[in-house]
């Protein structure tokens, strides 16, 4: 009996009538329990001191290298209206391959011959530009011929005034001589006249005096009225000349105005020119958007438009396409309280979704189904979620990551850090300190290698 309670019942119950009794009272169990205890402390501490590496989970997915290799969709760059279909969702196409067929919806280019006629409004502005040219060359020679005109002019009118003034000083000679001749006529009938006064001289001879004075005196007036014609003339050709300047710099100032012209009307011609021969080049590349053709080798992964018929607009999704060749990657993503921890080259345990793995976290090479991969990249700016991302590519030194591998697929990453022991990192858990910082020797990744 136990004897727990002070109220003992062995004195009034023979006990040896039953075996129970006897085997529990009999049985001696202080070793037992001693032996267990130590030997699990002694496990425990075998174990605390086992190696255990340290490691930052991150579930990520599958992802391409290149940019090129990543799943895309085909637009529509113009709008339209379905006609055909080429291809089915999971087809294989090759770069090239057509797709659909567009019909076109705009007013705009209905027409069949819009590109004949396009062409035909061209070619008659070319013309009409080559018009204008010819115009502007026949206005140059025009004002060339006017430089002609106005030098020859000029040289005449020179020449004028030239003659001008020599007859001018010839006939204020004139003017001067006959003015002498009718002062000394005066002179000589002043002096006949006294001898007349005298009686020396007759008055027949005094008369013919009289009668050469009034003569030279009319000479005298007749050449003061010519020197003044002269004088005339003169001026009149000097006139002469500045109205041929005036009448010149006005003929020029016209044709100048409508060579301008012509100049405005050839230069917007040839404006139109160039906006029809752009719009010719935009209506040929169009007809070659009616068919939707592949970008590059992929597979028609699934199809955004259906149907015969249905209008779609410009830069609208037709289908998603999956490039038949690609290099794989992981996308990870790290807290920023462990990045400090990530470095290029950073190898990575990972386990990929739908390939049955058994992981041991701390003892990465006792986990069976991973597969090896190094860091590729890391962000330089935090992600939407709130965490770096960091790309992970196959380690080529480790086996091949599984060629069924679709991009999207989901992934279960470890990568892998310091090793320490388990005790420690019991402890460091406790007082949620973060892995040792540590920085690995080979930072950069081998260029081909990255290839």
């Amino acid at each position: 009996m136990l004897n727990i309670s002070n109220n003992s019942i062995s004195k009034h119950v023979n006990t040896s009538k039953y075996n129970t009794f006897t085997r529990v009272e009999g049985k001696v169990t202080g070793k037992v329990p001693l032996r267990l205890i130590g030997g699990t402390f002694v496990i425990i501490f075998i174990v605390l001191l086992m190696p255990w590496t340290q490691n930052i989970r991150s579930l990520g997915k599958v992802s391409t290298l290149n940019l090129d290799q990543r799943p895309q969709t085909i637009n529509s760059i113009i709008a339209g209206r379905i006609e055909r279909w080429y291809v089915k969702e999971g087809d294989f196409v090759e770069k090239g391959d057509t797709i659909l067929y567009l019909s076109e919806i705009k007013d705009d280019y209905f027409d069949p011959q819009l590109l004949e006629r396009t062409n035909d409004q061209r070619l008659l502005k070319e013309q009409t530009a080559d018009s204008y040219s010819n115009k502007v060359q026949a206005l140059d020679n025009q004002i060339d011929a006017l430089g002609e005109q106005k030098n020859l002019k000029l040289q005449q009118a020179s020449l004028k005034f030239k003659q001008a003034t020599l007859k001018s000083e010839i006939d204020s000679n004139a003017y001067l001589a006959a003015q002498a001749n009718y002062k000394i006529a005066l002179e000589q009938y002043k002096r006949m006249k006294e001898l007349y006064d005298q009686g020396l001289k007759s008055l027949t001879d005094l008369e013919t005096r009289d009668l050469k004075k009034q003569q030279t005196k009319a000479y005298e007036v007749e050449a003061l009225n010519k020197w003044l014609g002269s004088k005339n003339d003169m001026i009149s050709t000097k006139v002469e000349y500045s109205s041929v300047i005036m009448e010149y710099q006005n003929s020029l100032a016209k044709t100048n105005s409508e060579k301008s012209s012509a100049l405005s009307d050839k230069f917007d011609a040839e404006a139109t020119v160039s906006k029809l021969k752009n719009q010719y080049a935009n209506y040929k590349f169009r007809k070659g958007y009616y068919y939707i053709t592949a970008p590059q080798d992929g597979y028609v992964t699934k199809s955004i438009q259906a149907g015969i018929g249905e209008i779609i607009k410009e830069g609208e999704q037709l289908i998603s396409l999956m490039p038949a060749t690609y290099n794989l990657i992981i996308e990870m993503y790290v807290d920023p309280i462990d990045l400090p921890l990530v470095h290029i080259g950073n190898q990575v345990n990972i386990q990929f979704d739908g390939w049955p793995a058994i992981v041991f976290s701390g003892w990465p090479n006792a986990s069976y189904g991973t597969f090896k991969g190094k860091v590729y990249a890391i962000d330089n700016f935090l992600g939407e979620n709130g965490k770096f991302r960091v790309l992970v590519r196959p380690d080529k030194s480790s086996p091949a990551w599984p060629k069924a591998l679709r991009v999207g697929g989901g992934t279960n990453g470890m990568m892998l850090l310091k090793d320490v022991s388990i005790w420690y990192e019991l402890w460091r858990n406790i007082n949620g300190f973060p892995p040792e910082y540590y920085l690995p020797q080979n930072k950069t990744v081998d260029k081909n290698e990255a290839k």
